[in-house]
């Protein structure tokens, strides 16, 4: 966490998009086995709307399916709706990288799996090895980032460039 508090130091008017992996195993983690199914299934109908529009009204219904029982769950998706919707303000190419940030964390995985099978590393040369070897050869199987060839688009003001759900906004007055 002391990353993400270094980075809005730095960054302060950063956006910051929550990762929907990790919500979904919170929310999910603190209902009973049963409701567990339809409260995955309600919030991938979340985070895999067309638009913005359609996500607030998908959180709408999840919050009158599960707050009467559950409001404690329902508070977890509501009070963050805003980080977690922050994806539908860039290129839409790019929202099922914003979404989560688990292949971040699959790539350390392999790094964390074989260092505790192995026991460590030995010296400090020999574990960073150890970590380029391993990573060099996770990169393979690596998703290729959907977009990538697309050039970016020039700032258009002081504050940038803007997409409202996923498409290029136009500033008033500029030409198409």
């Amino acid at each position: 966490m002391g990353l993400w508090k270094a980075l809005a130091e730095v960054f302060p008017a950063a956006r910051h998009q929550r990762c929907w992996v990790h919500k979904a195993r919170n929310v999910t983690n603190c209902l009973p086995k049963s409701a567990q199914p339809g409260a995955t299934k309600a919030m991938q109908e979340i985070y895999h709307a067309e638009d913005r529009a359609h996500a607030e009204k998908a959180i709408e219904a999840f919050a009158r399916t599960y707050g009467a029982k559950w409001p404690k769950v329902v508070a977890k998706i509501t009070d963050d709706a805003e980080e977690l919707l922050a994806f539908y303000d860039f290129p839409a190419e790019h929202w099922i990288h914003l979404r989560t940030m688990n292949p971040i964390e699959s790539t350390f995985s392999t790094v964390k799996l074989r260092t505790k099978v192995t026991r460590g590393a030995g010296s400090p040369a020999a574990a960073l090895a150890m970590v380029f070897k391993l990573v060099e050869s996770a990169q393979a199987r690596w998703r290729a980032i959907t977009g990538a060839h697309r050039r970016p688009p020039r700032p258009s003001g002081p504050r940038g460039t803007r997409f409202k759900n996923g498409v290029l906004v136009e500033r008033e007055g500029a030409a198409a």
